[in-house]
C-alpha cells in the first residue's frame, strides 16, 4: 500500500464484517439479471471482475421484497426462495476474490418505470401523492399492506443471509418507498405513520427492526439515504440528517450510505448518476453533515472517479468509505492499481453516462464506452494471446484505432498506429471543447496509456496510403479513419453564410450575432453548440429534427441541457427539417404539420447534419491482397461507444 492512499486502502469495520479497503462498488442496476430475475453467469462474471480488481465492498443491485416492488422488468427478485441459489453463486464468486458483499433490498413505492408486459402496475406509497417524473398516481398503503411489506424486507434479508452475503442494505434513497414515508412533502397520512417526524420515520424503523430481528448480529445491516433530493419537493437535508441520527442512535444501522437526488423528479434524477458537468466528489458535504451526527461508518457516493479524490474525502473526515461505482465500471482494476501505486494506469471514468446508465434506460446490460469489456466479461476476459503474432498497421488515431491497436498489441501482435494529424484523439478532441464536456478528452488520455502499456508504435503526422502499406508490408491493416461533417445540399446554400459544427469548434468561423443551428443528429453536438454560442453572446435558435433536443442523449443529461438552454434564452424548434436559406433567413419544415418554420434575421447557419465516412482507403487497398478490417465511423458514422467497441472486436479477432 502506498502512503499516498493510506486512508482509502486501509481496512474498515462495518458491524460484524471488515472490508479490506474503503473502495465501494455501490448498488446499481446492471441489466444483467437472468430472464427469470435471478443472478446468473453474466452478473457473476461482472461482479467477480470488480472483486478480482480489488474492491473492498461490492453492494449488489436492488432486489424485490414484495410482488409490488417491480419498478422495471429486469430487477432481481428477492421476495422468493428461488433467488437463493443464484445469490449463493454470486456471493461465492466475490468471496473467492477476497471482497465483501452486501445486497440491496428494495421497494420503489410510487417510482415505477416499467413492467414485464408493458402494462402499468398499481403503485403503492405512503400517500397518494403523485410522482412528477413518471406521472404515477399511487395508492396509499393500508396498515395491513405496510405490515406485509415490512415482513417482506425481513424475509428478503433472510434469503440473502442464507445465500452467504455479508450484509444487507435497505434502500431509503432517491425517493423510494422509505423516503416517501419520511418526506413531509410526500407523506400526508394522519395516522401513526404520518404527521410528526417520529411517525414519518416509523416505516423505515419498522423495516430495520424486522430485518435486525431476522438476521441477528452476524450480518451487517445498513441503509442508503439521499442527503437531499435536490428538487425542492422531496426529502430535505434536515429530514435526512435527523433520520440518520435517530437510526444510528437507536442502534438500528451498522453503516449509512449517503447519496444525493431523487427518482421522482427530473432535477432530482439528474443527481442519481451525475455527469461530467458536475464537480468530482460534489456530494461529499452531505456525507460530512451526516457523519458529524452519527457514530457508525458513512459511505458517500457521487462523481468520485479517482482514488486521489476518495483519499481526500476520507482524510478530511467527510466519509469513512467512498462509492466509486462508475470508476470501477470503467476500470475494474482501479483498487489494485491504487494499492500498487500504478495511478497513471487507471482508466478514469469521464462520466459520459452513455453506456452505463444510458444502457440501463435502453433496456440493455450496462457497459462503458472506454472499456466495452465491462458487461462482456465472458467474451473478452481474460485477454487471449494471439496464436500467430502478426504485423498490424492501424490507420487512424481516434478512439476506434487506439482501442484496436492496444488490444492487438496486448495479444502479442506487432502494431504500428499512424495518425495523419499531429495529435491523437480524432473527434474526441472536438467534443471536449463544448461546455461541460472538457472531461471527455480523458478518453484520449486513457486510450493512449493503454497503447503505451501494450507497446504500440505511434506515428503522428503520418497518413496511411497505398504506398505506405506497400512499404510496411503488414499482415493486417485496420482502417479507423473516422468521418467528416456531412456536406448536405439544400436550397440557397450559396446565398447565406453556412458553416459546420467542426468549423465553429475549431474557431475557424465568424458566426456573427444571430445564429441558427440545424441539428439533424439530435445529440449533444447540437445543444452543446447552442450553449457555447449563447455563452459567447449570440442570439441562438436551435432547430432540432426530432421530438426533443438531445433526443438521442441519455435523459439525465438531456434534461439538464434543456434547463441550461432555457436560462440562456435559446429558442428551440422541434420537428424541424432543414429546407433552405437565403441571405438572412433560414427555412425549415415542421415534419408533422407540413408547415414552414421561418427564422429571419440570421447571420450564420451552423449545420450539425451528421457525418460522412472517411473510407477512401478501403478502395485504395482493394487489390493489394492484404487483410483489411474496419472500425468506427469509417464503417458508418455513429458515436465513440461504437468506435471503441469495434476497436475491441477487431483487436480481439486478429
Amino acid at each position: 500500500m502506498t502512503e499516498a492512499f493510506q486512508h482509502l486502502m486501509s481496512p474498515l469495520s462495518i458491524g460484524p464484517v471488515t472490508l479490506r479497503n474503503r473502495t465501494v462498488s455501490t448498488g446499481h442496476d446492471t441489466g444483467m439479471a437472468d430472464h427469470d430475475g435471478f443472478p446468473g453467469d453474466r452478473l457473476i462474471a461482472y461482479q467477480r471482475a470488480r472483486a478480482r480488481g480489488g474492491a473492498g465492498l461490492i453492494v449488489f443491485q436492488v432486489a424485490t421484497v414484495h410482488p409490488t416492488a417491480f419498478y422495471s422488468a429486469h430487477i432481481l427478485q428477492g421476495h422468493v426462495d428461488a433467488c437463493i441459489p443464484g445469490y449463493t453463486s454470486l456471493a461465492k464468486a466475490v468471496h473467492d476474490e477476497g471482497a465483501t458483499c452486501f445486497g440491496q433490498i428494495f421497494h420503489p413505492g410510487r417510482e415505477i418505470i416499467g413492467s414485464a408486459d408493458g402494462t402499468l402496475a398499481a403503485a403503492w406509497s405512503a400517500s397518494s401523492t403523485p410522482n412528477e417524473r413518471f406521472h404515477v398516481k399511487p395508492r396509499a398503503m393500508s396498515h395491513d399492506m405496510i405490515n406485509e411489506i415490512v415482513s417482506g424486507y425481513a424475509d428478503a434479508a433472510a434469503r440473502l443471509q442464507q445465500a452467504g452475503l455479508d450484509g444487507v442494505e435497505i434502500v431509503a434513497s432517491h425517493g423510494y418507498l422509505p423516503a416517501q414515508f419520511l418526506s413531509a412533502k410526500i407523506n400526508r397520512r394522519d395516522d401513526d405513520y404520518g404527521g410528526s417526524f417520529e411517525n414519518r420515520l416509523r416505516f423505515l424503523k419498522d423495516v430495520l427492526i424486522a430485518v435486525r430481528d431476522r438476521v441477528g448480529p452476524s450480518m451487517a445491516v445498513g441503509a442508503r439515504i439521499s442527503g437531499e433530493d435536490l428538487d425542492g419537493i422531496g426529502l430535505d437535508t434536515d429530514e435526512s440528517t435527523a433520520a440518520c441520527e435517530k437510526l444510528a442512535a437507536d442502534g438500528l444501522v451498522d453503516y449509512l450510505s449517503v447519496v444525493a437526488g431523487s427518482s421522482a423528479t427530473r432535477p432530482g434524477s439528474y443527481h442519481i448518476v451525475p455527469p461530467m458537468s458536475e464537480d468530482a466528489g460534489y456530494t461529499a458535504p452531505y456525507g460530512r453533515t451526516i457523519k458529524d451526527k452519527v457514530d457508525v461508518p458513512v459511505i458517500v457516493t457521487g462523481r468520485i472517479n479517482q482514488p486521489q479524490i476518495a483519499e481526500q474525502i476520507i482524510a478530511r473526515g467527510d466519509a469513512d468509505a467512498c462509492g466509486m461505482t462508475r470508476a470501477m465500471i470503467c476500470d475494474p482494476e482501479m483498487a489494485n492499481k491504487t494499492k500498487d501505486g500504478r495511478i497513471d494506469d487507471i482508466r478514469a471514468c469521464i462520466a459520459c453516462n452513455q453506456a452505463c446508465i444510458g444502457h440501463f434506460f435502453a433496456g440493455s446490460a450496462i457497459s462503458c464506452i472506454q472499456h466495452p469489456e465491462t458487461g462482456r466479461e465472458q467474451t473478452y476476459e481474460p485477454r487471449q494471446p494471439a496464436p500467430h503474432p502478426k504485423k498490424v498497421l492501424v490507420a487512424g488515431g481516434g478512439p476506434a484505432g487506439m482501442k484496436a491497436a492496444a488490444v492487438a498489441a496486448e495479444r502479442g501482435h506487432e502494431v504500428i498506429l499512424c495518425e495523419a494529424a499531429p495529435q491523437l484523439g480524432g473527434q474526441a478532441l472536438l467534443a471536449q471543447l463544448l461546455p461541460g464536456r472538457a472531461e471527455f478528452g480523458g478518453i484520449v488520455t486513457n486510450l493512449s496509456r493503454e497503447m503505451e502499456l501494450a507497446g504500440v508504435t505511434v506515428r503522428l503526422n503520418t497518413r496511411v496510403d497505398r504506398a505506405l502499406v506497400e512499404a510496411e508490408k503488414p499482415d493486417v491493416v485496420v482502417i479507423a479513419t473516422g468521418a467528416r461533417p456531412s456536406d448536405a445540399d439544400f436550397d440557397g446554400r450559396d446565398e447565406g453564410h453556412v458553416v459546420d459544427a467542426w468549423q465553429v469548434l475549431k474557431g475557424e468561423a465568424n458566426v456573427g450575432q444571430s445564429v441558427v443551428i440545424a441539428d439533424w443528429r439530435c445529440d449533444w453536438i447540437g445543444y452543446g453548440l447552442a450553449e457555447k454560442l449563447a455563452l459567447d453572446g449570440c442570439r441562438v435558435r436551435l432547430a432540432v429534427n426530432g421530438g426533443q433536443l438531445g433526443e438521442n442523449v441519455m435523459q439525465y443529461m438531456r434534461d439538464h441541457a434543456a434547463g441550461r438552454l432555457h436560462k440562456l434564452g435559446v429558442d428551440v424548434h422541434l420537428y424541424a427539417r432543414l429546407y433552405g436559406l437565403d441571405a438572412d433567413t433560414v427555412y425549415f419544415e415542421h415534419v408533422m404539420a407540413k408547415e414552414p418554420i421561418i427564422c429571419d434575421g440570421v447571420d450564420t447557419l451552423v449545420t450539425a447534419l451528421g457525418h460522412d465516412a472517411e473510407d477512401g482507403l478501403v478502395d485504395e487497398l482493394g487489390d493489394l491482397g492484404v487483410e483489411v478490417q474496419m472500425a468506427g465511423d469509417c464503417l458508418t458514422p455513429r458515436t465513440a461507444e461504437e468506435a471503441v467497441f469495434e476497436g475491441l472486436k477487431v483487436g480481439n479477432e486478429i
